[in-house]
C-alpha cells in the first residue's frame, strides 16, 4: 500500500514511539492523526500497526523462559520455593522499575501545588502585593501541573506495556506447558482451568501491574502529606495519623478474608468453565437425550457457589471502600478538631492548604486498598500459575531417537519396557515389553478390548511414563490416531500440516487415500473449511484426511492406530493396497499397524498379539496359526461370533466361513466345527417366533461378499462410499456453496447502543439503580457541604467556644452522614451487581443451550467459552467497580465546576470553550477506544479456540513433532490480540494528556480570576475555589477514563446480550400437549407429505416423505449422497423443523409436542460415545430418576456390571473429562446402558458399533436383539451390510422415498437403486 508522505511520517513516528516505549509527547501528532482517521470511519484490523519486535509474544516468552530456567536451577541448589513473581520481575523489570522512578518524581511534584496555594491565599489576603506576583503564582502552578502530567503518563504507559508483556508471557508459558503435560498432570489440570489461566488470571496480572507501584508510592505520599500538614497544623496532625494507623489492621483483616474467598471463587470458576467446555463439546448428545435441563442445573449450581464467594468478597470490599473512602474526611475531622480544641484559630490559609493536602491523601488512601485487593487476587492467580507451571511434564527421554549400533537395522525398538499412564499409578499398563520393528517392515498389532494396543502405540510415541527399559525410534514419525483429529482449517491445510505443497506428492496422497471423489463433490474442493472437530465431515472422511496427512508427511516411521476402522470394506482394501501394503505408497517405510481387521493379517510381515498389557505372541500369520496359542484363540472368538448369527444369515455366509476355516490347522478347525454344531443344536430347539425376532433384529451382512476377506468385510466400520459423502448435502445446504463454514465473529461498530446500558440496569433492578444514583448525589452533596461549611468557619474572627463547637459539630455531622450513605451505597451496589451477574449468566446459558444445532456447527466453541469466561468475569468484577467510580467522578466534576462558578463567577466566561475542548477530546477518544476494545475482544477468541483444538490433538502434535509450529501459531494469535490492545493504551495516554491539560487550564483560570477579583473575594472563598480547581485535573481525567472504560467494558454486556437474542429452537415442554408418561406405547411412525430444510432460505432437503412404519418393525434407511438420510433422523428428533407436512408417532403429531417431551421418549445410540466428567451414575441418569437397582440391571445387560463392581467407588466412580479414563469400547457400552435405562418403544441406531472391536460389537448386538426385540428400530445405514436383514429398507433419493420394501425384494430387482448401491459397495455381483 502506497501512503502519502505525511501518513508515512505518522507511521514512522509510531514505530519510533514503540521502540522508545511510547514517549507521549512524540506520539501526540501521530495518535491525534490516527484518532481523526478512526473517528471518521469505523476502525478495522487493517488500520492497526504491527507490534514492535520487543513486544511480540515469542521474544517475550523466550525472556521468561531464560529466567524460569535460572530460577529452577537456584531452587534445586538452595531448596527454595519457586516464585513466578520473581521470574517476571527479572524478565520485564527494567521498564517497570524505570516507571517507578518516574512515579517518584511525580509524587514529589504533587506537593508543589499546595505550597503555591498557600502563597495565593496569602496574596489575596495582602492587598498591597502587586498583581504580577499573583499572576506568576498562577502560571507557576500551571507549569508544575503540566510537567507533573507529562511524567505521570510516561509512568503509566510503561506500566501498561509491562502488563501487556506479562500477559503475553503467561499465555506463552501456559500454552507450551499444556502441550508438554504428563498424563497424571493432565488429570489435575482441566481445560477450563487452563483457559482461566490464559484469560482471567492473565488479565489480573495486567490490572495489577498498572498500579503495583502504589504499594510504596501511597505510603510515600501519605508520609509527605503528613509532613506538610505538620508544617500547617503542628502536632494536631498526629490525631489524623492515628486514624490512618487504626485503619491499617482493619484493612489487613478485610484483605485476608477477601483473599480466602477469592481462592474459593476461582476454584468454582474453573469447575464452571470446565463443565461448560464439556457441555459445548457434547451439545448434540445433550439435545438428542433432552438432558439440557440437568446440565443447566449443574452449571447454575456451580455458579451459585461461585457467586456466594463473590458476594462475600464484595461485601468485604464494600466495608473496606466505606472505611477508606471516608478516611480523608475522618483524618481532616480528627486533625481540625484537635487543632481548634487545642486553642488554635483555623484561618483560610491553614484550612484550605490542609484541605488540598487531604485531597492529595484521597488518592493514595483510596487506591491502597484497591491495590492490596488487586495484589491479593493476583497472588491467588500467581499461585495457580506457579502450581500449573510446576506440573510434571512428559519425559523427553522416554524415547531416544539415536538407535544403538546393535539395532542399526531396526526402526523401532523397545527393550524390557514397563509403562504406566501416570507415575503415581501402582500397576503398570504394559509389562516386560520387548518389541522390534525392522526398517521398512509392516507390523500388525492385534488383541481384545483393553489388551494394550493403543497403549503400546502411546509408549512408542513417548506418551506414557516409562518405569523400566528403553525405547528407540529412528527417524521422523507420522501418527494416525484411532479417533481422527481435525484442525479448523481447509482440507488442504489439514493434509499439508505446515509442510510446503509439492503438487505431485499432494495429488498422489489424495488419490491413494480415496479422497478424490469427495473433494470433487465438496463446495470448495480441498479449500473447503473443516469445522471444529471435523463437524462437517463424516467419520470416514476425517479418518482418510488424517491418513492423507500422514502419507504426505513422507516420514520414516508410520504409526497407524486402527486407521481402517472408519472406512468401508472396499475403501479399506483400496487404502491397504495403495498405502499400507507391500505395493502401497508407504511400501519402503516402517509401518506399525494396529487393526481389528483379521483379513489384513496374512499380508503383513509380522503380527504382535497383546493380552492384558503383555506381548504374548509374535510372528507371521502362518507361524502364529501353527502355534495354536493366543492368536488362534483370537480367530476362534471371531469365528464364534460368526456362528452366533441368526440362521438365515449364517447359511448365506457358510461358504465364506468355510473358506476361512480351511486356512486354520486341523485342531482349531475341529474346535470351530464343534462350536458350530453345538450352536446348531441349540438354535434348532428354539421356536420359530424366536428365530423370526432374531432375523428381524440382526444387523449382519446376509450376502456373499467378494473382497479382501470375509473377516475384513465383517470388520469394516462406519463408512461406505455413501457415508463418506453423507455430510456433503449438509455442507451444501448449510454453507450455500461457500468454502467457509465457520462464521467470522462480527465486531459491532459505533456507539454502544443505549439499549445495552438499559439492559444492564434492568438486570441490576430499576429500584436499586435509582437508589444508587441518588446515594451518589447525596455523597457528593455532603462532601461539598462540609467544605463550604469549612470556608464559612475559617472566615470567622475571634470565635467563641460555643461557635467553635457548633461549627465543629455540624462539620462532623455532615461527614457522618456522608459515611453512612457511602456504606449503604456500597452494599446496595454489591447486591445489585450480584443480581445482575446471576441474571445475565443464566439468561445467556439458557439461550445458548436452547439454540439450534446450526448455531454450534457455525460457531467456534472457543468463541462461546470466551463469553462464559472473560465476558462474565468483566460483568462479575470489572463493571460494578468501574460504574461506582464513574458515578463518583461525574458527581465530583459537576460539584467542582459548580463550586468554582459560584465562588468566582468570571469562570463562566471560559467554561464554554473548555467544555468544547473536553467534548471533542472525549468523542475522539471514546470512538477509538470503544472500537479497539471490540477488536481486542474478537481477536481474543481465536486464542482460546486454537488452545482447545491443540489440547484435543496434543498426541498428534507431539507425534509429528510439530509442537514448535503450533506454539508459533499461538504466538501469532496473541500478537494479533495485542495489536488491538497496544493502540488502546497509547490512546489512553493521548486522552490523559489532553484532559489534564484542560484541567490545568481550569486551575490556571480559577487562579487568575481569584487574583484579579481579590478585592471582592474573601480568602476562604479563594481557598475553596482553587482547592477544588486543583482536584479537577485528576477528577476530569478519571471521569473520562471511567466513561471510556465503562463503555469499553459494557461491550461484555453487549456480547452477552447478543447471545441472549440468538435464534431459539422450539419450546422444550408444552403442558397442554404433554403426552402420557407411557407414550409411545406402540411405536408406530407416520410421515405425511413431510418436507424440511436446514434453515430459511435454503432448498428443501426432504421433499414430501410419505410412509407408515408399524410397531416393532426394523427399518434400514439408506441412500446415495444428498438423499436425506441424516435429515430424516434430525427431523425425527426435531433437530430441524418441518417446512410442511407432519411426523406422527402413535398418531400424535410431534410438532405439537415440546421438543423435550419428544426427545425424552425416543432413544438413540449415537456413533460417537460422549461422556461427561462426573460420576458414572450421573452419566447414566443425570436426572436421578432411576434407582441403583435399575442402574445395575442396565449395566449387567450392557456387560459392564463386572467392570463397575471392580471399581473402588462403583457407580460413584469419577469419569474424567471426555471419559478419557475409559476405553472407547467401554464408553460405547455406557451409551448402551443409557439406552437400556430409557427403554423407549423407538430406537434409532446411527452405526452404534462403529468404533468398537469385534468382541464389543457382538455384546452390543446381542443385547439389542434381546432387550429391544419388540421395539421399532430405525437404523441409519452407513454400511449396507448392517441392514440386510431388516424388515424393510427405505431407499431415499434426492429427498424422496424411492423404494421401500424388504431387502430380498429390492435385490431381486436389478434396476433398483438399492441393488446398484449394493453393487457399488461390492456386496453383490452379476
Amino acid at each position: 500500500m502506497i501512503l502519502p508522505p505525511f501518513v508515512e511520517l505518522v507511521y514512522t513516528l509510531a514505530d519510533i514511539q514503540q521502540q522508545t516505549t511510547a514517549s507521549v509527547l512524540i506520539l501526540t501528532p501521530c495518535t491525534t492523526w490516527l484518532s481523526m482517521v478512526w473517528y471518521k470511519h469505523p476502525l478495522t484490523v487493517k488500520d492497526l500497526w504491527d507490534l514492535n519486535e520487543v513486544d511480540k509474544c515469542s521474544p517475550i516468552g523466550n525472556r521468561f523462559l531464560r529466567e524460569w530456567k535460572k530460577e529452577i536451577a537456584k531452587t534445586r541448589l538452595v531448596n527454595r520455593i519457586l516464585t513466578v513473581g520473581d521470574i517476571n520481575g527479572r524478565a520485564f523489570g527494567g521498564t517497570f522499575f524505570f516507571a517507578g522512578f518516574l512515579k517518584f518524581l511525580q509524587d514529589l511534584l504533587t506537593f508543589v501545588s499546595p505550597q503555591i496555594l498557600r502563597a495565593l491565599i496569602g496574596f489575596t489576603a495582602n492587598k498591597s502585593q502587586p498583581l504580577w506576583m499573583g499572576l506568576s503564582f498562577a502560571f507557576i502552578m500551571f507549569a508544575a501541573a503540566f510537567i507533573q502530567s507529562c511524567i505521570l503518563h510516561q509512568y503509566f504507559h510503561r506500566c501498561y506495556v509491562t502488563g501487556m508483556r506479562l500477559r503475553s508471557a503467561i499465555i506463552w508459558a501456559t500454552y507450551r506447558k499444556a502441550l508438554s503435560l504428563s498424563n497424571s498432570a493432565r488429570k489435575k489440570s482441566t481445560v477450563g482451568e487452563i483457559v482461566n489461566l490464559m484469560s482471567v488470571d492473565a488479565q489480573r496480572f495486567m490490572d495489577m501491574t498498572t498500579y503495583l507501584h502504589t504499594i510504596w508510592s501511597a505510603p510515600l505520599q501519605i508520609a509527605l502529606a503528613m509532613y506538610f500538614l505538620w508544617q500547617e497544623l503542628g502536632p494536631s496532625v498526629l490525631a489524623g495519623l492515628g486514624v490512618l494507623l487504626l485503619l491499617v489492621p482493619f484493612n489487613a483483616y478485610i484483605s485476608m478474608k477477601a483473599r480466602n474467598f477469592q481462592v474459593k471463587q476461582m476454584k468454582f470458576k474453573d469447575s464452571r468453565i470446565k463443565m461448560m467446555n464439556e457441555i459445548l463439546n457434547g451439545v448434540k448428545v445433550l439435545k438428542l437425550y433432552a438432558w439440557e435441563k440437568s446440565f443447566i442445573n449443574k452449571i447454575l449450581g456451580i455458579r451459585e457457589d461461585e457467586l456466594k464467594q463473590l458476594l462475600r468478597s464484595r461485601l468485604l470490599n464494600a466495608i473496606g471502600f466505606f472505611a477508606w473512602s471516608n478516611a480523608p474526611f475522618l483524618v481532616a475531622l480528627a486533625t481540625f478538631a484537635t487543632y481548634v480544641l487545642s486553642g488554635n484559630t483555623l484561618d483560610a490559609s491553614k484550612a484550605f492548604v490542609s484541605i488540598s493536602l487531604f485531597n492529595i491523601l484521597r488518592f493514595p488512601i483510596g487506591m491502597l486498598p484497591a491495590v492490596i485487593s488487586s495484589i491479593i487476587q493476583a497472588s491467588v492467580s500467581l499461585q495457580r500459575l506457579a502450581s500449573f507451571l510446576k506440573n510434571e511434564e512428559l519425559d523427553e527421554n522416554n524415547v531416544e531417537h539415536s538407535m544403538p549400533t546393535k539395532h542399526e537395522k531396526q526402526s523401532v525398538v523397545i527393550e524390557n519396557g514397563t509403562f504406566k499412564w501416570g507415575v503415581d499409578e501402582k500397576q503398570a499398563t504394559l509389562k516386560n515389553i520387548n518389541f522390534n520393528v525392522p526398517t521398512g517392515s509392516l507390523i500388525a498389532v492385534v488383541g481384545h478390548v483393553g489388551s494394550g494396543k493403543s497403549s503400546l502405540v502411546s509408549a512408542i510415541l513417548g506418551e506414557m511414563d516409562k518405569s523400566e527399559g528403553n525405547v528407540y525410534v529412528k527417524g521422523s514419525v507420522a501418527y494416525v490416531p484411532q479417533q481422527a483429529w481435525m484442525q479448523n482449517a481447509s482440507i488442504e491445510d489439514n493434509i499439508l500440516f505446515g509442510n510446503d505443497r509439492l503438487v505431485g506428492r499432494y495429488e498422489r496422497s489424495i488419490e491413494v487415500c480415496a479422497l478424490t471423489a469427495d473433494l470433487e463433490m465438496l463446495p470448495g474442493g480441498d479449500q473447503t473449511e473443516i469445522g471444529e472437530k471435523g463437524i462437517n465431515l463424516s467419520g470416514g472422511q476425517k479418518q482418510r484426511v488424517s491418513l492423507a496427512r500422514a502419507v504426505y508427511s513422507n516420514s520414516d516411521v508410520y504409526i497407524l492406530d486402527d486407521p481402517l476402522s472408519a472406512v468401508d470394506a472396499h475403501v479399506g482394501k483400496h487404502i491397504f493396497e495403495q498405502v499400507i501394503g507391500h505395493h502401497g505408497m508407504l511400501r519402503h517405510k516402517t509401518r506399525i499397524f494396529v487393526t481389528h481387521g483379521v483379513g489384513f493379517l496374512p499380508y503383513v510381515d509380522k503380527i504382535v498379539v497383546l493380552e492384558d498389557g503383555d506381548i504374548v505372541e509374535s510372528g507371521s500369520f502362518d507361524e502364529l496359526l501353527s502355534r495354536r496359542g493366543a492368536f488362534a484363540d483370537f480367530l476362534i472368538t471371531y469365528t464364534n461370533t460368526e456362528m452366533n448369527k441368526p440362521e438365515e444369515e449364517r447359511i448365506a455366509e457358510e461358504e465364506l466361513v468355510n473358506d476361512e476355516l480351511s486356512q486354520l490347522p486341523d485342531e482349531i478347525r475341529d474346535r470351530l466345527k464343534s462350536i458350530s454344531s453345538q450352536h446348531g443344536r441349540s438354535s434348532s430347539a428354539g421356536s420359530r417366533d424366536s428365530y423370526e425376532r432374531q432375523r428381524q433384529v440382526s444387523f449382519k451382512d446376509s450376502l456373499d461378499v467378494r473382497s479382501l476377506s470375509t473377516v475384513s468385510e465383517r470388520r469394516s466400520r462406519v463408512s461406505t462410499t455413501q457415508e463418506d459423502k453423507d455430510s456433503i448435502l449438509k455442507q451444501v445446504k448449510v454453507i450455500s456453496e461457500k468454502k467457509k463454514l465457520i462464521e467470522e465473529e462480527k465486531a459491532a461498530v459505533g456507539h454502544v447502543k443505549l439499549g445495552v446500558f438499559i439492559y444492564y440496569m434492568k438486570s441490576m433492578g430499576w429500584l436499586a439503580t435509582i437508589l444508587i444514583l441518588i446515594s451518589r448525589v447525596a455523597i457528593e452533596g455532603c462532601s461539598v457541604g462540609s467544605n463550604v461549611w469549612l470556608a464559612e468557619w475559617s472566615g470567622i474572627v475571634n470565635a467563641t467556644d460555643a461557635t467553635r463547637d457548633l461549627y465543629l459539630g455540624v462539620y462532623g455531622a455532615i461527614g457522618a452522614s456522608k459515611a453512612v450513605v457511602t456504606l449503604l451505597s456500597s452494599l446496595l451496589l454489591a447486591f445489585a451487581a450480584m443480581h445482575s451477574a446471576r441474571v445475565l449468566h443464566s439468561s445467556m446459558l439458557f439461550n445458548v443451550l436452547k439454540s439450534p444445532m446450526s448455531f454450534f456447527d457455525t460457531t467456534p466453541l472457543g468463541r462461546i467459552v470466551n463469553r462464559f469466561s472473560k465476558d462474565i468475569y468483566v460483568i462479575d468484577e470489572i463493571i460494578p467497580m468501574i460504574m461506582n467510580m464513574f458515578l463518583g467522578m461525574v458527581c465530583s466534576v459537576i460539584s467542582i465546576l459548580v463550586v468554582i462558578c459560584v465562588s468566582t463567577p468570571f469562570f463562566l466566561i471560559v467554561i464554554v470553550p473548555l467544555a468544547i475542548v473536553y467534548i471533542l477530546t472525549q468523542r475522539f477518544y471514546v470512538a477509538t477506544s470503544r472500537q479497539l476494545k471490540r477488536l481486542e475482544s474478537i481477536s481474543r477468541s481465536p486464542i482460546y479456540s486454537h488452545f482447545g483444538e491443540s489440547v484435543q490433538g496434543v498426541s498428534t502434535i507431539r507425534g509429528y513433532n510439530v509442537k514448535d509450529r503450533f506454539c508459533l501459531l499461538n504466538d501469532r494469535k496473541v500478537d494479533a490480540n495485542q495489536m488491538a490492545y497496544y493502540p488502546n493504551i497509547s490512546s489512553n495516554r493521548w486522552l490523559a494528556m489532553r484532559l489534564e491539560f484542560t484541567g490545568n487550564c481550569i486551575v490556571l483560570f480559577a487562579s487568575i480570576f481569584a487574583v484579579v477579583g481579590r478585592n471582592a473575594l474573601p480568602p476562604g472563598i479563594v481557598g475553596l475555589s482553587i482547592s477544588y480547581a486543583m482536584q479537577i485535573t485528576g477528577t476530569l481525567n478519571w471521569m473520562v477514563r471511567m466513561s471510556s472504560e465503562l463503555e469499553s467494558n459494557i461491550v461484555a454486556v453487549e456480547r452477552v446480550k447478543e447471545y441472549t437474542e440468538i435464534e431459539q429452537e422450539a419450546q422444550w415442554e408444552i403442558e397442554e400437549t404433554k403426552p402420557d408418561p407411557k407414550w409411545p406405547i406402540n411405536g408406530d411412525v407416520q410421515f405425511a407429505n413431510y418436507q424440511t430444510r436446514y434453515r430459511a432460505g435454503l432448498d428443501l432437503v426432504l421433499k414430501g416423505i410419505d410412509c407408515d412404519i408399524s410397531a416393532g418393525e426394523k427399518i434400514g434407511i439408506v441412500g446415495r449422497t444428498g438423499a436425506g438420510k441424516s435429515s430424516l433422523t434430525l427431523a425425527l428428533f426435531r433437530i430441524i423443523e418441518a417446512a410442511e407436512g407432519t411426523i406422527s408417532i402413535d398418531k400424535t403429531d410431534i410438532s405439537k409436542l415440546g421438543v423435550h417431551n419428544l426427545r425424552s421418549r425416543i432413544t438413540i445410540i449415537p456413533q460417537d460415545p460422549v461422556l461427561f466428567s462426573g460420576t458414572l451414575r450421573m452419566n447414566l441418569d443425570p436426572f436421578e430418576g432411576h434407582s441403583d437397582q435399575d442402574l445395575w440391571v442396565a449395566l449387567e445387560n450392557a456387560h459392564l456390571k463386572d467392570f463397575v463392581q471392580s471399581l473402588e467407588k462403583g457407580l460413584l466412580h469419577e469419569i474424567s473429562e471426555g471419559g478419557e479414563n475409559l476405553s472407547v469400547g467401554q464408553r460405547q457400552l455406557v451409551c448402551l446402558a443409557r439406552a437400556l435405562l430409557r427403554k423407549t418403544q423407538i430406537l434409532v441406531l446411527d452405526e452404534a458399533t462403529a468404533a468398537v472391536d469385534l468382541e464389543t460389537d457382538d455384546l452390543i448386538q446381542a443385547t439389542i436383539r434381546r432387550e429391544f426385540a419388540d421395539c421399532t428400530i430405525l437404523t441409519i445405514a452407513h454400511r449396507l451390510n448392517t441392514i440386510m436383514d431388516s424388515t424393510r429398507v427405505m431407499v431415499l433419493d434426492k429427498g424422496r422415498i424411492a423404494e421401500f420394501d424388504p431387502p430380498p425384494v429390492l435385490l431381486s430387482r436389478k434396476d433398483s437403486i438399492f441393488y446398484s448401491m449394493a453393487k457399488d459397495a461390492k456386496l453383490v455381483h452379476d
